[in-house]
């Protein structure tokens, strides 16, 4: 076997492997010879199969196996050797192609990006502020309202009082599609809040005005985005009767309502609310220390970044951020997207980020435990209620989806290990500066 280097320019590696004919039929011998004991074929006894029939019969495949082992065993020499770790998956192909005839030698070409050697970090110069934001009352007493606002309740209004903006009306209703009635298109007694858009657009806004007593035919056209695709774009009528019309009440802040959420008293709930609070503020007051350390290390350490990489990543960039300027387009049936400069150079700062705290997660031995990646995979569960234990199986299944939710963990404890290694002091402030500060994040 032979290894010819082919480019060595930066960061860019190429070379060439050729593997003789004899090296490759020693290997197709090699593997006949070990598979022969287990082979049974019709004539001959268990391990007794001649070999030149063993070849006629398994010799293709068992050739496609000994190239693809002799090019793996070339490759690890080769990355053993040269010490080098690829950015990406090395992009291998075959030198001959269709030529290439059995019996001949056989060459590929290997092109990869190294990845690159990384500095290490100066802890000692970096200096960080933990934000500190205590829950005061006025917090407090915001958010309770807020929980008495989502717990309001509902009272009927006086006989034949008409049903506004924000009221509930209590409905029959039938829907029909041309005159035929549909599945999932009628419910008695449904309780129906006006302007909460829980309906199709344009149905509550019909019901504002109407009495308990009236029957009203409500017209609308189901979105050309509907789930149902029979029904999408279609026009509808529903038949309603109308039960009730009620007033929104907002409930008061009391035991009552404590009890309604859980908590013993309202003392209680005051105590549940101050904890979740500062919860909330702690993660708002991490999210400011890591972009402040992270800073400090872009501005640290600077190194060559596999271009690969860094395309990657500004494409991504790219991608996600037009999403986020056309909600509407949920599919990926559109022009390709090019990145701009400002892409790249963000795709630089995270493609240089990223590679210096997994180089030091790695010199550090930082580890995310089993009993993580299961509490991990455990809270993603719980967004598909009903499907927790099938989205489980699922991530167990998937190696990319289980690195997808590793990564993060992986970089929090960097970071954890970083900030234990630094100065870092505390600075108190109000719930409205930790606000700003929060906002100032998205603006860089």
């Amino acid at each position: 076997m032979q290894v010819t280097e082919t480019l060595n320019d930066g960061l860019k590696r190429g070379y060439t492997i050729t593997v003789t004919a004899t090296e490759l039929e020693a290997k197709v011998t090699e593997k006949l010879m070990e598979a022969a004991p287990e082979v049974e074929m019709k004539g001959f006894r268990k391990g007794k199969v001649p070999m030149a029939l063993l070849r006629k019969q398994y010799g293709a495949r068992i050739l496609g196996d000994a190239m693809q082992e002799a090019i793996d065993s070339a490759m690890r020499d080769l990355l053993t050797s040269s010490g080098d770790r690829p950015a990406m998956q090395p992009k291998v192909e075959m030198v001959d192609g269709e030529n290439w005839k059995e019996g001949q030698d056989f060459t590929v070409s290997v092109a990869y990006e190294r990845l690159p050697e990384i500095p290490g970090i100066e802890l000692g110069g970096i200096t960080l502020e933990r934000v500190v934001v205590k829950a005061d009352d006025a917090a407090i007493t915001e958010a309770l309202e807020g929980l008495a606002k989502n717990a309001q309740i509902f009272e009927d209004r006086k006989k034949g009082a008409k049903a506004k903006d924000g009221d509930q009306v209590v409905i029959d209703f039938k829907g029909s599609v041309d005159g035929e009635a549909f599945e999932g298109g009628a419910a008695e007694d449904y309780p129906l809040v006006l302007g909460s858009n829980s309906f199709i657009p344009g149905f509550e806004a019909q019901l504002v005005g109407v009495k308990a007593g009236d029957e009203v035919s409500v017209n609308v056209s189901f979105p050309e985005n509907y789930g149902a695709q029979h029904l999408a774009g279609k026009a509808a009528v529903f038949a309603c009767t109308v039960k009730a019309v009620r007033a929104p009440k907002t409930a008061e802040i009391n035991d009552e309502l404590a009890k309604r959420f859980g908590a013993e008293d309202l003392a209680a709930l005051k105590a549940q609310v101050a904890e979740r609070l500062e919860a909330e503020y702690a993660g708002a007051s991490r999210a400011i220390l890591k972009r402040a350390l992270l800073d400090q290390l872009d501005a640290q350490v600077k190194f060559d970044l596999p271009p690969s990489l860094v395309a990657a990543e500004a494409g991504q960039i790219a991608h996600t951020l037009w999403h986020e300027d056309h909600p509407e387009d949920h599919g990926h049936n559109h022009d390709a997207i090019e990145p701009s400069e400002e892409h790249l150079k963000l795709a630089e700062r995270r493609v240089r980020l990223g590679l210096l705290l997994a180089e030091l997660g790695r010199t550090e031995k930082v580890e995310v435990s089993d009993a993580e990646m299961t509490q991990a995979i455990l809270a993603q569960a719980r967004e598909y209620p009903g499907q927790e234990r099938a989205f489980f199986e699922y991530v167990q299944k998937n190696a990319q989806v289980q690195q997808q939710i590793r990564a993060p963990l992986f970089e929090d404890k960097v970071i954890d290990f970083i900030v234990a290694g630094v100065t870092v002091s505390d600075k108190v402030m109000t719930k409205l500066e930790l606000e700003a500060a929060v906002e100032a994040l998205d603006e860089l």
